[in-house]
C-alpha cells in the first residue's frame, strides 16, 4: 500500500516520487518491477554456512538470502502441502492458527448505528452513518444504494486505501456532493481513474458499505489526545484557530500520523493483538451491519478494495466465510518480497508476527478456497517486485487447482504503477456481477 514520507520541512511526498527520486540511492532496480534480488538463492540448513553472501544485496544487506532461507519451502499449513487432501480438515487447522496469530480482539455485539443524514446523490440514495465501538472515537461510514431500491441486492464492504493519508479514510473511494475536497480530487484522479470506485459499483445494482477503519479519518489517532511524543510537525488538531480541512493541515497531519505508525504497532504488539486483528474485527462489525440491512441479501457479500483497501481484503476474505466473492487490488505478493525487496515502503499494518512460518502471504487469502477470488495486479507497481507478483499467482493458482476450483480464481496484470483505474473496476464489477 502507499505510505507517505516528507521532506526535511515536514511536506508529504507521495511514495511514487519517492521510489523516484531515490532509485539512485537504495539499490534496487525498479525496471519491470524486479529488483536487483529477485534470484537469490534458496539456502538449506545444511549448506547456508558455507556460502558467502557477501555479494547478495537486499534491504538488510548480506543478511537477506539468509533471511529468506528461513521460509519453509513448503509451509505446513499450505494446502499445496501433499499431507493435506481433505479440504475442510486442512481448513480448520489452517483457520484456527491463522486466527491465534491475528489475534484479532473480541468482537463485540452488534453496535447501535445512527442514520445522521439521507438524501440523494448521482442516482444514489446515501446514508451518513456512526456507530460507537468499545473504544476510540466513533466510526463514521456512508451507505450508498440505488435509488428506488426496493428488493434486496447484494451487499459489498467498500475497503479504503491507505496511501498514506490517514486524515481520510472512506472519502477517499465515495463520492457524496460535487464539493470535493482537493486532495481526495487529485487522490481519486491518480489512484481510481477520477472516479469514486463505491459509487461506480453501487449504481450497478449493489448496496455498498464504507466505514473508516482503524486509525482512519473518524477513527484516526488525534495529536491532543497522545503524550510522550515531541518529534517533527504536528496536528494543528484541537487549537481554536485551526481548519482541520485546510490542506497544509491535512499534510502536516498526515506526515506525523506516518511517524505515529511504528509507535502503534509496537502497542499493538504489547496489548497481545496486531495491526491485522484490530482490521479484521472492525471490518467484520461493519459487515454485521451491511448484512443485517433489510435491502441486502446476506448470502451474497462481498468486498474488495485497493492497495490497503486489498490488504483488507487478504485477511477480512482469508478468515470471514461470509464474503462469498472477494476482489484484492494491488497488494500481492509473497513473504520473500517483503524480506528481501519491499518492507521498506509497506505500511506496519501488513504484518502478522510468525505466520509466515505457516502459510506464504498469498496463502491467507487462500484459506478461502474454493469461494470466488480476483486478484488483479499492475506489473509497474512500484510497491511489489514481479516475479514475487507472479509467484503469488503462481501460489493462489495451485490452491484453487487442487481444491477443483480453477475457475473460482483468476490473477490479471495491467500495465501502469499502483493504481485501480477505469479497465481494473470493469473487471472488478464484471466478476462481481458474476458471482454475487
Amino acid at each position: 500500500m502507499k505510505t507517505a514520507d516528507t521532506d526535511p520541512n515536514g511536506a508529504e511526498i507521495s511514495r511514487r516520487s519517492f521510489l523516484k527520486n531515490t532509485a539512485g540511492t537504495v539499490a534496487l532496480s525498479m525496471a519491470g518491477g524486479a529488483s536487483v534480488t529477485a534470484a537469490a538463492p534458496v539456502f538449506n540448513a545444511n549448506s547456508i554456512h558455507s556460502v558467502s553472501m557477501a555479494s547478495e544485496k537486499s534491504l538488510i544487506g548480506a543478511y537477506g538470502p539468509w533471511a529468506a532461507s528461513l521460509l519453509p519451502a513448503q509451509p505446513p499449513l499450505s494446502f499445496r502441502n501433499s499431507k493435506w487432501g481433505n479440504i475442510e480438515a486442512w481448513r480448520k487447522e489452517a483457520l484456527e492458527k491463522t486466527r491465534e496469530l491475528v489475534s484479532a480482539p473480541a468482537k463485540p455485539a452488534l453496535p447501535k448505528v445512527t442514520v445522521k443524514k439521507k438524501y440523494t446523490y448521482d442516482g444514489l440514495e446515501i446514508e451518513e452513518l456512526t456507530w460507537q465501538l468499545p473504544y476510540g472515537r466513533p466510526t463514521e461510514a456512508v451507505l450508498l444504494k440505488p435509488a428506488g431500491t426496493t428488493k434486496p441486492l447484494p451487499g459489498i464492504l467498500g475497503l479504503h486505501d491507505h496511501a498514506g493519508m490517514k486524515y481520510f479514510g472512506l472519502r477517499k473511494i465515495v463520492k457524496t456532493s460535487d464539493d470535493q475536497h482537493p486532495i481526495l480530487k487529485e487522490h481519486q484522479e491518480t489512484d481510481y481513474g477520477g472516479r469514486a470506485w463505491a459509487n461506480e459499483i453501487a449504481k450497478q445494482g449493489h448496496v455498498v458499505l464504507v466505514h473508516d477503519t482503524y486509525a482512519f479519518g473518524s477513527r484516526r489517532v488525534h495529536y491532543e489526545d497522545t503524550k510522550g511524543l515531541n518529534w517533527g510537525a504536528v496536528s494543528t488538531e484541537g487549537k481554536s484557530d485551526a481548519d482541520p480541512e485546510k490542506t497544509e493541515n491535512i499534510r502536516t497531519y498526515n506526515a506525523w500520523s506516518s511517524e505515529h505508525e511504528h509507535v502503534m504497532s509496537k502497542s499493538l504488539f504489547s496489548a497481545g493483538t496486531t495491526w491485522p486483528g484490530v482490521f479484521l474485527m472492525e471490518d467484520q462489525v461493519a459487515l454485521d451491519i451491511l448484512a443485517a440491512r433489510k435491502e441486502v441479501d446476506a448470502n451474497r457479500l462481498g468486498c474488495g478494495g485497493l492497495s490497503g483497501g486489498g490488504l483488507r481484503t487478504v485477511y477480512l476474505a482469508g478468515l470471514d466465510p461470509r464474503i462469498k466473492c472477494a476482489v484484492c487490488v494491488g497488494f500481492m505478493t509473497t513473504w520473500k518480497d517483503l524480506i528481501l525487496n519491499k518492507s521498506f515502503n509497506h505500511t506496519w499494518m501488513t504484518y502478522t508476527p510468525l505466520l509466515p512460518k505457516y502459510l506464504d502471504f498469498p496463502e491467507i487469502l487462500g484459506l478461502r478456497v474454493p469461494l470466488p477470488t480476483l486478484v488483479l495486479n499492475n506489473n509497474q507497481d512500484e510497491l511489489y517486485t514481479l516475479p514475487e507478483m507472479k509467484q503469488a499467482d503462481a501460489i493462489l493458482t495451485e490452491v484453487f487447482k487442487k481444491a477443483g476450483a480453477s475457475d473460482k480464481y483468476k490473477a490479471s496484470f495491467y500495465d501502469g504503477p499502483h493504481k485501480f483505474d477505469a479497465d481494473m473496476q470493469k473487471e472488478a464489477f464484471e466478476w462481481f456481477r458474476k458471482w454475487l
